[in-house]
C-alpha cells in the first residue's frame, strides 16, 4: 500500500484550504475553536456547506452522494478542515447510520433518510449501550413486540450522544427472546417525536449536556423502519461498529490538538522564558508526534483494507488513538499550569467567553480535557477492543498455515 499522497494531493490540499477559508463563516469558526461541543446548528451549517460543494460524504459511494476518495484524501480533508476552524460533522450521520443505510437499507429507507441526513437537516443518535449492556451489547433487553405492521418497543437507553438534539435514532432492539442472544436482535429506526420516547438529560464532568438516558414505553415503529431482515441487527451492528471505531482513533483531530499545544507552550510564560523552553515537556511533545504518526499510517491501513480485516484492525486503531486523545488534552491542561484545572464557561450561550478565568488560548481545554477521560469508553472499552484483538489472534493460531 502507498500512503503517501502524490503531487495531486498536495493540489487537493490546496484546494480544501481555501474553500474551508472562503466558505466556512468565520462566526461558526471562532465559535468551534472555544469548545469540545459544537452546537447543532453550527454543524449543521456546516453540513449544508459540505453539501452544496458535494463533499458531506467524501467516502460515500459516488451512486449515494460520496466522493470515493481514497483514504489519504479523506485524511487531508478533514485536517484542513480543522485547521480551518470548522466544526466535525454529525458522526452518527456520516459514519454510523448513512453507511448501514446504504448498504443494508431499502430503497424507500434511502429515499427517505440518507439526504437529510448528509445535509444536515436531520441529526440521529446511536441507540446500543442499556444500563446492564454497555460493552456487551449482546445483553440488551429492550424489547420490540410484533403486532401487525408495528413493532412495540419498551426499555431504556443510556449514553446516548446528542439525544436531546436528535430527530432520529437508530436502535438495537430484541425481536427474538427465545434464540441465542446475538440471533434475537433486530436494528430499528426510531423517530425521536414518538409518542412514548422520553429523554432525559446526564450532566458530565465537563458540565456539558450532551448524553442522555432514553426510556422507551410501548413506542410504535413501523416494520419498514427495520433495517435487514429481523434478527440481522447484530450482523449490522459489527459492521457498524468497525466502521465507527476506525474513524474513532481520529487522528485529525489529535493532529490539530497537538499543533495548538504546541502554539500554547510557545506562548505560556514559564521563569524567564516560555514552557516550550523546557526540554522535558518538549520530549513529551515529541514522543506523542511518534506515535501519532504510528497511527496515522495504521489508520491508513484500515480504510484502505478494511473490507478484509472489519472489526479487528479497527480495534487496534481505537485503542491508541483513544490514549492519544487523552494524552494530548493532559498536556494542554498542564501547559496552563494552575488555569488548566479552571472552569471556562462555554462557548454557548454567546458572550460566556468575554471574560475567561485565565489565558484567552485556555478556552476550551479544560473541558476537552474531561471529556476526553471518556474516550477510552465510549465506542467499545479499551477493555472490550483488547478482548477483539485476542480472539481474532487466537483464530488466526487455530487456521493452518498461518502464523502470528
Amino acid at each position: 500500500m502507498n500512503f503517501r499522497p502524490d503531487r495531486t494531493d498536495a493540489a487537493f490540499r490546496q484546494e480544501v484550504c481555501a474553500f474551508v477559508a472562503q466558505d466556512l463563516p468565520r462566526e461558526i469558526a471562532e465559535r468551534a475553536g472555544r469548545t469540545c461541543h459544537p452546537s447543532r446548528a453550527d454543524v449543521a451549517a456546516w453540513m449544508a456547506v459540505l453539501h452544496r460543494q458535494g463533499w458531506s460524504a467524501i467516502g460515500w459511494p459516488a451512486s449515494y452522494g460520496g466522493r470515493e476518495w481514497s483514504g489519504v484524501r479523506r485524511l487531508i480533508f478533514e485536517e484542513e478542515c480543522l485547521r480551518g476552524g470548522a466544526p466535525p460533522q454529525h458522526f452518527a450521520n456520516i459514519h454510523s447510520v448513512g453507511p448501514v443505510i446504504y448498504s443494508f437499507g431499502t430503497q424507500e429507507q434511502k429515499g427517505r433518510y440518507l439526504e437529510p441526513l448528509l445535509k444536515g437537516d436531520e441529526f440521529w443518535c446511536q441507540g446500543f449501550s442499556e444500563p446492564n449492556a454497555g460493552s456487551d451489547l449482546s445483553a440488551l433487553r429492550t424489547r420490540a413486540v410484533l403486532d401487525g405492521d408495528h413493532y412495540f418497543v419498551s426499555g431504556q437507553k443510556i449514553w446516548t450522544s446528542d439525544a436531546h438534539e436528535a430527530d432520529f435514532m437508530f436502535a438495537l432492539v430484541r425481536t427474538g427472546p427465545l434464540v441465542p442472544q446475538q440471533e434475537g436482535i433486530s436494528f430499528l429506526l426510531i423517530d425521536m417525536k414518538s409518542p412514548g420516547v422520553r429523554v432525559r438529560p446526564i450532566t458530565l464532568l465537563d458540565r456539558s449536556h450532551v448524553v442522555s438516558e432514553i426510556f422507551l414505553d410501548n413506542v410504535a415503529v413501523p416494520v419498514a423502519n427495520r433495517v435487514g431482515a429481523e434478527g440481522e441487527g447484530w450482523a449490522i451492528a459489527k459492521f457498524l461498529l468497525a466502521n465507527e471505531r476506525a474513524f474513532s482513533a481520529e487522528v485529525p483531530s489529535t493532529k490539530h490538538d497537538l499543533k495548538r499545544l504546541i502554539e500554547l507552550a510557545k506562548s505560556q510564560r514559564r521563569g524567564s522564558g516560555v514552557l516550550w523552553d523546557d526540554p522535558l515537556f518538549r520530549a513529551d511533545v515529541v514522543r506523542l508526534q511518534a506515535d501519532l504518526d504510528a497511527l496515522e499510517y495504521s489508520v491508513l491501513r484500515v480504510v484502505l483494507d478494511g473490507e478484509h480485516h472489519g472489526s479487528d484492525l479497527a480495534s487496534l486503531v481505537k485503542i491508541p488513538g483513544s490514549e492519544l486523545r487523552q494524552r494530548v488534552s493532559e498536556l494542554m491542561a498542564e501547559a496552563l499550569s494552575t488555569y488548566g484545572v479552571a472552569y471556562y464557561p462555554s462557548a454557548y450561550p454567546t458572550g460566556a467567553h468575554d471574560a475567561p478565568p485565565g489565558p484567552a488560548e485556555g478556552q476550551g481545554i479544560s473541558e476537552t480535557f474531561t471529556y476526553r477521560r471518556a474516550t477510552t469508553i465510549y465506542g467499545g472499552t479499551s477493555e472490550i477492543q483488547r478482548e477483539i484483538i485476542a480472539r481474532s489472534l487466537s483464530r488466526m493460531a487455530q487456521r493452518p498455515g498461518d502464523e502470528l
